[in-house]
């Protein structure tokens, strides 16, 4: 009976996060009411726990990310990566994804894509190169360089957690880099190579460009006392961040370089809590009663079940692979990927333990799925962010983003059996 309770708050849940008829966040703390009220968890757990590790480390890094952004650090690395590229078509396109890719391994990927927007906006202008046809690549960029470290997109961390809720160690730092190194290679490599020729030609006066965005994304304080000083704090907190997390736990050190940033003036106290995206903190504490009763209703067993007899009871490698990642990258592409992965997270490890699969692998593969949100502008931040300057269309992300998915398909039925062998 708990188990049809859970299922019909999931489903309702899931029509309103494909829909959007409510906020996202709104749906997660109305689904963390619903299994509380419904006694599936305890009521005192549907506040949440905003202490966290990952949760402070989700805010700490948005701080960290905000103090770059507002000094134009983060601007400065970006333009200087795209510049070097060169001016052509496609040595511009290959810069500005690499500059994407780099900047949100790190950082907000909606971020990182509004801070290159007028960058690239002034070399197309100045080139006579049509925006339509390198804003769409970039905020493709953005999602896969989001693929390289735990802290670049919140299913990476979300998928940490969960391995840690199931009393499996976390995933480290760079251990996304084995299979988001790669992606991003394969995508830069599709859209200069075959990608562009399925991109709107468009022309080269940037017509219908939202000019307000972009003069918004530029603006910046310029001050050079500030840009280095962000520039060393966070320097010295991303190498901690990668290599002294066994000495220092990675919330702490992020949560170290936050209060820096603001105690040295890099940004200001309402700026630092301006940058953190609360709609995405709220979704993901809110799910997290959602996920518990996922599992102690047995819900969570009875998907997995069901998943288990399609795939088998003896599934391959490919199988197993092949079927997880297009059920999250069909859902991602209308959904929140936060609170899709949230969501299949529990159930991946139900997966793992029927099949004796390694959850590891299995959960690697609903991350970085539910991160393939290129096939809809409404997949990711990103994507809504350029569809206006760029003057796009949904079925031009159709066109443009459903080979993207089918490559990164490829290189994770290769790469992450081989990183992470799902039957050890």
């Amino acid at each position: 009976m708990e188990a049809t309770v859970c299922l019909i708050i999931l489903a309702i849940m899931c029509f309103f996060f494909v829909t959007e008829l409510l906020p996202p966040m709104v749906t997660a703390m109305g689904g963390a009411v619903a299994v509380g009220l419904a006694g599936l968890v305890p009521v005192k757990a549907l506040a949440g726990d905003y202490s966290n590790g990952m949760v402070v480390l989700f805010a700490s890094m948005y701080v960290v990310g905000a103090a770059m952004f507002h000094t134009g650090l983060a601007q400065k690395i970006g333009g200087m990566i795209v510049r070097a590229a060169g001016r052509g078509e496609r040595s511009l396109m290959s810069g500005s994804m690499a500059a994407g890719a780099v900047m949100s391994s790190v950082l907000s990927n909606t971020g990182t894509t509004a801070a290159l927007l007028p960058v690239i906006l002034g070399i197309c202008s100045a080139s006579r190169i049509s925006p339509q046809r390198q804003l769409m690549p970039l905020a493709f960029s953005c999602g896969l360089g989001g693929l390289v470290t735990i802290v670049g997109s919140p299913p990476n961390l979300i998928a940490s957690v969960a391995l840690e809720n199931a009393g499996l160690p976390g995933f480290g730092f760079f251990e996304y880099a084995w299979i988001g190194v790669p992606l991003t290679v394969a995508g830069i490599l599709y859209m200069t190579l075959i990608g562009k020729h399925f991109l709107p030609r468009g022309n080269a006066t940037g017509e219908g460009i939202d000019e307000d965005a972009a003069v918004e994304a530029q603006a910046t304080e310029n001050d050079p006392r500030k840009m280095h000083a962000a520039a060393a704090i966070c320097a010295a907190a991303f190498l901690m961040l990668a290599v002294g997390s066994h000495l220092v736990p990675m919330h702490i050190t992020a949560l170290t370089a936050a209060l820096l940033l603001v105690a040295t003036g890099c940004l200001t106290e309402k700026q630092a809590i301006a940058g953190i995206d609360w709609a995405t903190i709220i979704l993901f504490v809110g799910m997290m009663p959602v996920a518990v009763a996922l599992d102690v209703s047995g819900a969570g067993r009875l998907i997995a079940g069901m998943v288990v007899s399609f795939m088998g009871e003896s599934p391959s490698p490919l199988m197993v692979t092949s079927t997880l990642f297009a059920f999250a990258c069909l859902l991602t592409q209308f959904m929140s990927n936060t609170a899709l992965t949230i969501l299949l997270c529990p159930i991946g490890i139900s997966v793992a333990r029927q099949i004796g699969a390694n959850p590891h692998g299995v959960l690697m593969v609903i991350a970085v799925a539910a991160s393939c949100a290129f096939a809809t502008p409404v997949g990711t931040p990103p994507n809504q962010l350029v569809m206006g300057p760029g003057g796009y269309q949904f079925r031009d992300y159709v066109i443009v983003g459903l080979p993207l998915v089918a490559v990164c398909y490829l290189v994770c039925l290769f790469v992450i059996p081989a990183g992470w062998p799902l039957f050890p």
